[in-house]
């Protein structure tokens, strides 16, 4: 839990920084985007459990 903290703490310091310094976000502009990407690290995730479930 504290390293998601951290990478919290960390990517709203990095939109700070980015928005004061008139960048674009590195981040998908909307919530799909964002979606998309939690998306793809559960379905990484699941692999490694069915893997380790089912076939171990």
């Amino acid at each position: 839990m504290n390293e998601v903290l951290l990478a919290m703490v960390a990517g709203f310091i990095v939109g700070l920084l980015f928005s004061f310094l008139k960048l674009p976000i590195p981040a998908p502009p909307v919530l799909s985007g964002v979606m998309g990407i939690v998306g793809v690290y559960l379905g990484g995730v699941a692999y490694s459990w069915i893997l380790t479930r089912f076939f171990s």
